[in-house]
């Protein structure tokens, strides 16, 4: 399954100033799959070590972090040399054994010529939870999330369809196969981005195989809420997670904590929400008063909309059968456009954007303000049909004139009024 950290892990060999490197991201979005792929095609050989499942290497760190000697201990450990530049070592799990952990900068530092790369799938909730000294500025990292569209029409073998979306991106001209590509953008709705979701829609064509899936990813997510959480904030974690289609459900989608629990309040829950996003199965995106650079300035951190980090695990949460989706008739309408809306706020994730919502203080909200790469200040509207009146997002250029607008739709790709239309399949192409 092609991947496009790959790319980045290419880079990532040939740099002169590479450090160890730490894959982040939630359980299951396939770090390991890439870290071995990688390794079995540009070293000689790679070992593998899952810190979670071995006692006897755990141990090997609780000596020293003299890097010379972990390397022989290990490559004793397995039966296989460790070769300076021609080895790849990866080190999966590895929040489940801090002194590894601590022991990068120490590789960094005294053994640059080894080749490390670590992945975690809860790494982010282990060092909230544990007093880690995390090798700051020893380590290159990087977030993988589940498989963006452009990634799906690779594993389903579209590469001809992803070219053509791109040459009309870049001339914002019609898209001749405009309807063939919702459909697959719909297909990608229902079989989200999980490279096992991926896999089984691949090989099955079967929707009950596919949410067989991605039901048994949402259930590993609340058996890892039981593991690196007290029974106490397990209860609340379960309850906020629970409560993410219902607050999508709504008409507006902010986030209100009586949906959880009656008499629910912040206080309670601003934990258990932090656990859900460092363990990187939700994306938060904050309310701005002012479409102002930098956005953050401007942000008001008590007002905010949660998404789940995959399409394909909220149309499973919700048991929305496949047809629903691919057929749309008019009473699935409610729901579409917060699935559309976390369509579109992971394709920003993914890309590297920080996305913010806007509202003003009547009654106009638009769906997503990022910064693009030459540092403007960019709107974006989320439209799950073909209706593209845009009342929110005339008023916020009017007062904020942006040097254009986004509006994406199921319309085709257009330019016209300084508002860029971009279809929903369209989105991967805004690269940050």
């Amino acid at each position: 399954m092609e991947r496009k950290i790959n790319d980045y892990l290419i880079r990532w060999k040939k740099s002169s100033k590479r450090m160890p490197l730490l894959i982040n991201g939630a359980r299951q979005v396939g770090k390991t799959y890439s870290a071995l792929t990688f390794g079995k095609t540009y070293y000689q050989n790679t070992v593998y070590f899952n810190m979670e499942d071995s006692k006897e290497i755990t141990a090997i760190f609780e000596r020293d972090l003299n890097p010379e000697r972990i390397v022989r201990e290990l490559s004793a450990k397995i039966g296989q040399s460790i070769f300076k530049e021609e080895t790849l070592i990866i080190f999966d799990e590895i929040q489940s054994c801090e002194r590894a952990l601590t022991a990068l900068k120490y590789f960094c530092e005294e053994a640059p010529e080894y080749h490390i790369i670590a992945a975690g799938s809860l790494l982010g909730v282990a060092l909230n939870r544990e007093k880690f000294s995390f090798p700051v500025g020893k380590v290159d990292m990087i977030t993988l999330y589940p498989l963006d569209f452009e990634e799906f029409l690779w594993a389903t073998d579209n590469y001809k369809i992803r070219n053509l979306i791109c040459e009309s991106f870049e001339a914002f001209t019609p898209l001749s196969i405009h309807e063939t590509a919702m459909d697959l953008y719909k297909m990608y709705l229902v079989v989200g981005g999980m490279p096992r979701a991926v896999t089984e829609y691949i090989e099955t064509k079967d929707f009950d195989f596919v949410m067989v899936a991605q039901k048994t990813l949402n259930d590993s997510y609340i058996a890892d809420m039981a593991k690196y959480a007290t029974p106490h904030e397990t209860t609340k974690i379960m309850a906020a997670w629970a409560s993410v289609p219902a607050q999508l459900a709504k008409e507006n989608h902010k986030f209100q904590y009586k949906v959880i629990k009656s008499g629910a309040r912040a206080y309670d829950y601003e934990i258990p929400l932090d656990w859900l996003k460092a363990a990187g199965i939700i994306n938060k995106c904050v309310r701005i008063h002012e479409g102002k650079m930098p956005l953050s300035a401007y942000a008001d951190n008590t007002s905010f909309k949660l998404y789940m980090a995959d399409t394909g695990l909220l149309c499973s949460k919700f048991d929305i059968q496949a047809n629903i989706i691919l057929d749309s008739p008019v009473s699935f309408h409610g729901f579409k456009g917060a699935l559309t809306e976390n369509y579109v706020m992971q394709a920003l994730v993914t890309n590297g954007f920080v996305p913010y919502y806007w509202s003003s203080p009547g009654k106009a909200e638009l769906d997503f303000v990022f910064q693009d790469r030459q540092g403007n200040v960019i709107p974006l509207e989320v439209k799950s049909a073909d209706n593209v009146k845009a009342k929110s997002l005339k008023l916020y250029m009017s007062l904020y004139q942006p040097p254009y607008g986004i509006r994406v739709s199921a319309k085709n790709f257009g330019f016209e009024n300084n508002i860029k239309s971009i279809p929903l399949y369209g989105v991967f192409c805004l690269t940050h």
